[in-house]
């Protein structure tokens, strides 16, 4: 008797692995770092707003390693820039993820860009507050 019941027509879960699924172990490690790089590669030529992040990012962190009054500053500090690009990058996926569904405008789509972008905006907000902690006399 199968314990978990299953819809007629429908593949047995356990034989329904997708040919996507990477290997176990340390043997996936250079494939996810090559998609990874290629990520980061698309993201530098299709998104603009990625790249402005970065163009304020990249000066800050530098900065950041020259005056964080303390490791745990510095911390806070990269950390936020870093957390931006990490939430920028989420975003820009689900963008291109509801572009490739369909082009045709839909509610549900934008919604779901709209709510990527507000994760954005409070991402950049907390940075700005966390750099105005460290700072602030």
């Amino acid at each position: 008797m199968n314990p978990t019941p299953r819809s007629p027509g429908l593949p047995d879960p356990v034989m329904a692995v997708s040919s996507f699924k990477s290997r176990p172990g340390f043997a996936r490690l250079p494939r996810a770092l090559a998609y990874a790089w290629a990520g980061l590669r698309a993201a530098l030529r299709h998104e603009a707003a990625f790249r402005q992040e970065l163009m304020v990012g990249v000066p800050l962190i530098v900065f950041a390693l020259w005056a964080a009054p303390g490791r745990w500053q510095l911390v806070a500090l990269v950390g936020s820039v870093l957390l931006v690009w990490i939430v920028e990058l989420l975003n820009s996926a689900l963008e291109a993820l509801a572009d490739a569904v369909s082009a045709q405008p839909h509610p549900l789509l934008g919604r779901a860009k709209d709510i990527g972008s507000a994760a954005v905006l409070l991402t950049i907000g907390g940075a700005v507050l966390t750099w105005a902690a460290v700072w602030w006399p």
